[in-house]
């Protein structure tokens, strides 16, 4: 492994900073859903807004050289106007400063779901004005912090954000309509080509590229049927983030599809030379599990997503598109994630042969339930979880992968949207029943020694059918 790879863990700010109305912040999205609907709130998560030095310093004292976390508009933007709040961008400064003090690479994203509700309010992201709005948060952010970071994203996880918003309908705005699905995505893609733009014109130092939540996609057997479902499957879960990123294009298939149906008029051709010019520098892929299909059989189009940690919830069906599928063989988590780590073997050399950019893997990691009250949680289960992938991503890179950097989810204990704070994934345990307490779990101290060890410690194994030598 290079000595310059990229060992850290990722945060986003809703899910750890809490202090959701301090030093005038005002209330994004998720504050206004989340209160309205009496569910479980980020209003204090993990209170990282008042014990970001402790963390940062525990990461460091972890062996941990970088930290992925993201900025929240509505603590930096006041309103519709643009109006800079001072105290939001002072926060952030300290946070990148403290990273600096202990030697760590700040990774930073600007956009992680956090609109603000002024916005929201207006049509979020069905708003063409939005991207506008977005590419002035961008810039207020290379402006002001772009000495202090190598490294930008525009986005994390547009799909997971537009399609569980607009077309799902379980994640704000709460909307099931393919239509209004259609606008955000565009629009989101766009908006990520403006901040490009930005980025590019004003010669500041370092990269930017995209985050996306990689599923990439296996079929149940090898016949054409099987693999158009796979291309709908791609198409709806991967290319239309990436191609359109790292390419410039949103896939013309998908879009004839679309079309079949549905109006496409609102995609303009001065913006799509925008999205074409200004493609990212470098791709994140954010790896939890594949997406396993079949052919479409029958019935209506089904999402449904496991909130409740009981095994065998969901199910994805788009009608006449596909049906995804569980893999009798493999071992699932409480909420349906698929633990299988040669998907990201796989997908690394997918993305790494279609796009020629550098990658990160920018989260990978797994949610349990666990009592934090012991002095230190003995977490194997993340530990083997934690091997396998890393081993997965050694692989592809002994393929000629160019793979910079490996981000835990997450850092610490946070919450986890919908989840709530029952979904636990940090290397560090906090304590929400106790004043958000922090206790490095067994996986914080095995992390540190794997990384000490320049990955020597990973328990190397082939997969099946893998020419690895």
């Amino acid at each position: 492994m290079d000595k310059k790879f990229l060992w850290g863990g990722a945060t986003a700010s809703y899910q750890c900073e809490g202090a959701w109305d301090v030093d005038d912040k005002q209330p994004s999205m998720w504050d206004v859903y989340l209160h309205e609907n009496n569910l479980e709130n980020g209003d204090i998560a993990s209170d990282h807004y008042h014990r970001y030095e402790e963390d940062i310093r525990m990461m460091a004292e972890g062996g941990q050289n970088t930290y992925r976390f993201s900025l929240s508009w509505p603590r930096i933007i006041k309103d519709k106007e643009g109006t800079v709040n001072e105290k939001g961008v002072a926060f952030y400064h300290r946070i990148l400063d403290t990273c600096h003090k202990y030697g760590i690479e700040p990774f930073v994203t600007i956009y992680h779901w956090d609109l603000p509700q002024y916005w929201e309010a207006e049509g979020g992201w069905l708003n063409h004005q939005v991207c506008a709005a977005y590419e002035h948060f961008a810039k207020v952010c290379f402006e002001n912090f772009g000495e202090k970071v190598t490294y930008w994203t525009t986005f994390n996880e547009p799909k997971w954000f537009i399609v569980n918003g607009y077309f799902i309908g379980n994640y704000p705005p709460g909307l099931q309509d393919v239509q209004k699905t259609m606008y955000g995505a565009y629009h989101v893609m766009y908006a990520s080509a403006l901040a490009v733009r930005a980025f590019r014109e004003g010669n500041y130092p370092g990269e930017i590229g995209i985050v996306h939540s990689y599923t990439p996609v296996n079929g149940v057997d090898d016949s054409i049927e099987t693999k158009i479902a796979m291309r709908y499957a791609d198409n709806y879960c991967n290319n239309w983030i990436l191609d359109t990123a790292a390419l410039g294009e949103f896939p013309i298939d998908l879009i004839a599809k679309l079309s079949e149906k549905y109006d496409v008029s609102f995609m303009k051709q001065e913006e799509l030379a925008i999205i074409k010019q200004y493609t990212v520098d470098f791709i994140g892929l954010n790896y939890y599990a594949r997406t396993l299909v079949k052919p479409y059989t029958e019935g209506e189009t089904q999402l449904i997503f496991n909130h409740s940690g009981k095994k065998g919830q969901s199910k994805v069906v788009i009608k006449n598109w596909f049906e995804q599928v569980k893999d009798p063989n493999s071992e699932y988590t409480a909420w349906d994630t698929e633990i299988y780590p040669k998907g990201l073997q796989d997908g690394l050399l997918e993305a790494w042969q279609r796009y020629q950019l550098p990658i990160f893997v920018t989260e990978n990691g797994v949610g349990v339930r666990e009592d934090v009250s012991v002095e230190c949680v003995q977490d194997e289960y993340r530990i083997a979880f934690m091997n396998d992938h890393i081993n997965a991503i050694m692989n592809a890179m002994d393929q000629g992968v160019d793979i910079r950097g490996y981000y835990a989810w997450a850092s610490f204990d946070l919450y986890s949207w919908k989840n709530g704070v029952e979904k636990r994934y940090g290397l560090v345990a906090v304590d929400f029943e106790n004043n958000q307490v922090r206790k490095p779990k067994a996986s914080y101290y095995w992390f540190k020694e794997m990384i000490a060890s320049n990955a020597r410690l990973i328990t190397r194994r082939k997969f099946e059918g893998d020419e690895i030598k």
